[in-house]
């Protein structure tokens, strides 16, 4: 079209003012089929028209508007066109199809700049594919990716294990330089499969994945010091050695080159046992009347570790044969020792009338004198040892008589139902047998000082909880039966020890009632040996001291014998009692050495390969290459670290048949803590009287309370004001090796009362709070003896062999065969971890020779009581692995008496 027809026919809107752009076209790129369109805005504008490749476009195909601008009162005019597909494949120039807009006005025109017009696309093949490589650990790694042609040029992206991998958040990876992959130093971590994405706007393409493997060459150890020449004396040899473990080869790495023991010869000098020589004659008589001779170890001396003469070197003997008679001065020594004796005999006459007389005072009743009866709440009580016919009033003018009084002040609690002393704020009780004390003849604390219990390691059924299992059956207030236990059927325990003998095959050894158990992994043990383990938790005061604001959250386990070596870890599982929370806790795990000095091995946020501790809700899992004596401590980083507390409440009937005696029990949530207190009252004849609740005990200074309500009042009583005791936090705190026992005595009006009902509330300041609701009878034919544990755990606290483990042999080894086999997918023993939950410290696993296994190892001890095969199995789908559950094994594949074992425990 000519200039002519494209100028419009309108007067210009503003004489003398040449057209702006307010719009201009884009660059712009075809899709598949579907037109794009280029606008174009100015004002002010008479007419506007699009110029495409230099040749006007025909006014048919605009598409304008019009408009007034209301600030100026100028002319807005808008025009659009539609490019095709067609119209740019069908140009052949220079230069891409291009257009312009060209807009009017009454002075003159303006151009708007040129717009390009490309058809996009992406073409399928890579021009260059990453390829796999297998690099040394610290070694450089370089992946090329060169993406397909394509109009815009298409964007990169790398994935790992089909997870997209972010350069800004690891500066050891640079994925800038040129769409190239690079890590600078491999790490473990950075094997795994690796895939080049590009992308444009019109598709995404897929390069061939790449597997990377970085590897780990052996490395030898220092030498062994030499050893003992093999005989003791003469002519034989020595040796050191060293092991490939320094790393250790892993991934395909090399072995170690050169020799792992070195000998050389070596000669002993043989030893020389000492020989007397001849007596020496007899020396002259002396005023004693006895003369001496002497003999020597010198023919031969002994040499080399020979052992010495054996007999008396002198010899002595009357030289008057009886007939000597001494000075005067021995008469004057038997003068003296006669004095001496006497005075011995009168001292010891005093001490014994002294204990008789004290023996005889301590029958008296002790009183108390309450100055708190005005003003309530949690005060201290005075107790005064009173005679018969003396005033109970007390005279601040009267000069107290020390010889028949002692005052004592503070809360009526103990640190362990077995001490002898009474922990108050001020004062101690004397260490006395039997001790009580009585409140105006109604409020009775009974201190029972009982010999202190011990367990064996041989099992017992239906005493004690087991392991990580904390929930108790709910009590209704009418129906106990199924909860209360008769203490007395409980078996007398030497000592918490467990035994049992392990070889090749492996096995699981269970401290019974504790949640303390040892699982030894198939192999661990060399072939054609045995050894006989051991596992026993320490009951008297923990050689471990705290150090700081530490506490111990658990017992002290020890497990041996400390020179037998295991070629694979193997699993401790330890109860604890904190709740977990990173934000809260520090912990970690500590060993006793042989000096008996305690050191850290390792925190449970830390990255080692020396161990490695998984921390559940109420035990830790550790894997162990040693054998030693281990404990949990932590340190609490803020004052809601918590504590978690079991309390539970035991009563019996006092010497007294109107008295009858509570106490409550705050322990550790523990299974060990729980064990040896029901023991404690076993010997005392107490009886559980309600299911033992939790409570979070909180790291914030604050005390706690104990207080006994709702006492029905024409019933029984208890002197006023003295219901509630306060514990100071300190000893809550770090009351793990003794349980906190608080003392409440209730006394009935008539021996017709046989039934007790009560509160007891166990409150911390500004914290939690527990209520035990007491319903009992006082009547020992009226007492229910329902076993306090439905689980039978301690039938087998030694299990060697196939039927300790719950993932069969055949099952277990296709597991690593798959899993620790790097997989072009990703799939591999560090999904097998994700999968089961293990997403820390995964370097500790790779420095093993089969990690999988490892891996299944933590599983057993994890799950040693529920057996959860059907979630392991549901793991394993999920990766993509296994297509059946694990738990559908037919008996073709397991012999019947394993699956029948099996099914009796859970699974």
């Amino acid at each position: 079209n000519d200039n002519s027809e494209a100028l419009p026919e309108s007067i210009p809107s503003a004489p003398g003012t040449l057209p702006h752009f307010m719009q201009e076209p884009d660059d712009a790129y075809i899709i598949k089929s579907n037109p794009i369109a280029l606008r174009c805005k100015a004002m002010p504008a008479m007419q506007i028209f699009f110029k495409c490749n230099g040749e006007w476009v025909h006014q048919n195909e605009h598409v304008s508007e019009e408009s007034m601008d209301e600030s100026t009162g100028l002319k807005v005019r808008e025009v659009f066109i539609n490019v095709t597909r067609q119209q740019v494949e069908d140009f052949h120039g220079p230069e891409d199809y291009w257009c312009q807009c060209v807009a009017w006005s009454h002075l003159g025109t303006s151009k708007s700049r040129k717009a390009s017009v490309r058809i996009a696309y992406l073409r399928k093949n890579f021009e260059q594919d990453p390829q796999g490589k297998e690099v040394p650990i610290e070694g450089m790694i370089v992946l090329h990716c060169r993406p397909p042609e394509g109009v815009p040029a298409a964007e990169v992206e790398w994935l790992k294990n089909e997870e997209p991998i972010d350069s800004n958040q690891d500066e050891n990876i640079d994925t800038r330089a040129d769409h190239n992959l690079i890590i600078r130093q491999a790490r473990l971590s950075d094997s795994g499969n690796y895939t080049c994405m590009a992308a444009n706007i019109v598709a995404k393409r897929r390069s061939m994945s790449a597997t990377v493997v970085v590897y780990v060459n052996g490395g030898w150890s220092s030498w062994t010091e030499w050893s003992n020449c093999n005989v003791r004396c003469g002519r034989g040899w020595q040796k050191r050695s060293r092991t490939c473990t320094n790393p250790a080869p892993l991934n395909g790495g090399a072995f170690c080159e050169g020799m792992s023991v070195q000998k050389i010869t070596c000669t002993s000098l043989c030893p020389v046992d000492g020989s007397w020589e001849v007596w020496s004659e007899w020396s002259v008589c002396s005023p004693e009347c006895e003369h001496l001779r002497i003999r020597e170890c010198t023919a031969p001396p002994p040499r080399n570790g020979g052992k010495i003469c054996e007999g008396f070197s002198q010899e002595s003997e009357n030289c008057t044969e009886g007939l000597c008679i001494q000075g005067i001065e021995n008469a004057s020594d038997i003068a003296l020792y006669s004095g001496l004796g006497a005075a011995v005999i009168a001292v010891a006459v005093l001490v014994v009338g002294i204990t008789l007389y004290r023996r005889s005072q301590s029958e008296y009743g002790v009183d108390v004198i309450d100055s708190s009866a005005l003003t309530g709440g949690f005060q201290t009580f005075n107790f005064k040892t009173v005679r018969q016919g003396n005033s109970l009033l007390l005279n601040s003018s009267m000069q107290p008589d020390l010889t028949v009084s002692r005052t004592y002040s503070g809360p009526i609690c103990l640190q362990d139902p077995m001490d002898k002393e009474l922990m108050t704020e001020s004062s101690l009780f004397n260490p006395l047998s039997d001790i009580k004390v009585k409140v105006q003849s109604s409020f009775m604390v009974s201190l029972g000082v009982t010999e202190r219990a011990e367990y064996h390691g041989k099992a017992h059924s239906g005493t004690f909880p087991h392991g990580n299992n904390r929930g108790f059956t709910t009590i209704h207030a009418r129906n106990k039966t199924t909860y209360i236990q008769n203490l007395s059927s409980l078996s007398t325990r030497s000592e918490l020890r467990t035994t049992g003998i392990f070889g090749h095959l492996g096995g699981r050894l269970v401290m019974p009632n504790t949640g303390v158990s040892l699982l030894i992994p198939h192999g661990a043990i060399p072939e054609e040996s045995s050894w006989e383990i051991y596992l026993t938790i320490s009951q008297g005061e923990s050689s471990l001291q705290p150090e700081g604001t530490e506490v111990l959250l658990g017992p002290e386990v020890t497990c041996g014998p400390p020179d037998v070596t295991v070629t694979t870890p193997f699993a401790l599982t330890i109860p604890h009692c904190a709740e977990v929370n990173a934000e809260h806790w520090n912990i970690h795990l500590k060993k006793r050495t042989q000096q008996g000095k305690w050191e850290e091995v390792m925190s449970m946020e830390e990255e080692t390969t020396s161990c490695y501790c998984l921390l559940d809700p109420y035990a830790c899992h550790i894997l162990l290459d040693s054998f030693g004596t281990y404990a949990l401590a932590g340190e609490p980083i803020s004052d809601c670290a918590i504590k978690q507390l079991k309390v539970a409440a035991f009563g019996c009937m006092s010497c007294n048949s109107l008295d009858y005696n509570l106490r409550v029990y705050c322990m550790d949530n523990t299974p060990c803590a729980f064990q040896e207190v029901v023991s404690g009252e076993r010997h005392q004849g107490g009886q559980l009287l309600e299911e033992p609740k939790l409570l979070h005990f909180k790291g914030n200074t604050f005390s706690l309370q104990i207080s006994v309500l709702d006492i029905p009042p024409f019933l029984w009583r208890i002197k006023p004001f003295t219901a509630c005791q306060e514990v100071p936090f300190s000893r809550v705190w770090r009351s793990n090796r003794q349980p906190l026992h608080c003392a409440f005595s209730l006394e009935r009006y008539t021996p017709a009362t046989t039934q007790l009902s009560c509160k007891i509330c166990v409150r911390q300041v500004k914290g939690h709070e527990r209520i035990l609701q007491i319903q009992t009878s006082i009547l020992e034919n009226e007492r229910e003896t329902v076993a306090l544990f439905a689980r039978e755990d301690g039938s087998f606290p030694a299990q060697a062999g196939p039927k300790a483990f719950k993932i069969p042999r055949s099952i277990r080894q296709r597991i690593c065969a798959t899993f620790d086999a790097p997989n072009a997918k990703g799939k591999d023993w560090q999904m097998l971890a994700q999968k089961n939950s293990i997403n820390r410290n995964l370097s500790y696993f790779a420095t093993q020779s089969s990690p999988s296994a490892v891996i299944l190892d933590l599983w057993e001890a994890r799950h040693q009581h529920d057996g959860d095969l059907d979630s392991l199995a549901c793991a394993l789908e999920e990766i993509g692995r296994t297509h059946s559950k694990i738990s559908n094994i037919t008996e073709t594949q397991i012999e019947e008496t394993d699956f029948s074992y099996s099914r009796q425990n859970g699974l």
